[in-house]
Formats: structure tokens, C-alpha cells, sequence
């Protein structure tokens, strides 16, 4: 559910484009990162077979926890209508503003 927030996909689309064009963009770095990605595709193989007993055992609080989590992430974004806005329209609003309280102080030292 967080995933699908406004705020929440825009930025972490922001940040695979950047992940992805630093890849295209120099070599040392996409080594790093090709070696990092496939120690973690790795390491998530061998944790799901140990993992998944436990996950069986915890499932009912685990959709309990979930549950929770829903209703909190529904009152947020009933609280917080920023998070329903793409992360350039949240950047935008706030150098607007930046510059709008700057212009303001700006004036008033000035008089």
C-alpha cells in the first residue's frame, strides 16, 4: 500500500532512473553495482528457504501488523495530501515557497 503512494513510486522512480543512468554512466561504478546487486539476489535466495518456516509460524500477526499498518497509512494520507503529489510537484511547491519566504524577507530588509 505504501508503495502505491504518489510521493512514494515518484521518488523511487527518481531513484532507479539515477541508479541507472550512474550505471550507463561510468564503468567502475556499474562493476560495483552489478556485483552488489548479485550478492543480494544471493543472499535473498538463501534467506527465503530459512526464512519462509518462520513466516508460516508468524502469518496470523503478521496480517495483523498489516492490517494496522493499512489503517495508519489511510489516516496519513488523509492528514497528509503531499503524499498523494509526485515528487517534482512536492519540490517544486517547496522552492516556491523557499523563494516566495526569501523574497518576503528580503523586502522586509530592505524597508
Amino acid at each position: 500500500q505504501m508503495a502505491n503512494l504518489t510521493l512514494v513510486s515518484s521518488a523511487c522512480d527518481v531513484v532507479s532512473t539515477a541508479y541507472a543512468s550512474a550505471k550507463e554512466s561510468h564503468p567502475y561504478i556499474r562493476s560495483v553495482c552489478d556485483a552488489a546487486e548479485k550478492g543480494v539476489k544471493s543472499v535473498t535466495v538463501a534467506t527465503a528457504s530459512c526464512v519462509q518456516p518462520v513466516l508460516t509460524t508468524l502469518e496470523p500477526h503478521v496480517a495483523a501488523a498489516s492490517e494496522c499498518a493499512s489503517k495508519g497509512l489511510d489516516k496519513l494520507g488523509e492528514k497528509l495530501p503531499l503524499l498523494q503529489k509526485p515528487v517534482e510537484q512536492v519540490i517544486s511547491g517547496t522552492t516556491q515557497l523557499v523563494s516566495s519566504r526569501v523574497a518576503d524577507a528580503k523586502d522586509a530588509v530592505s524597508s
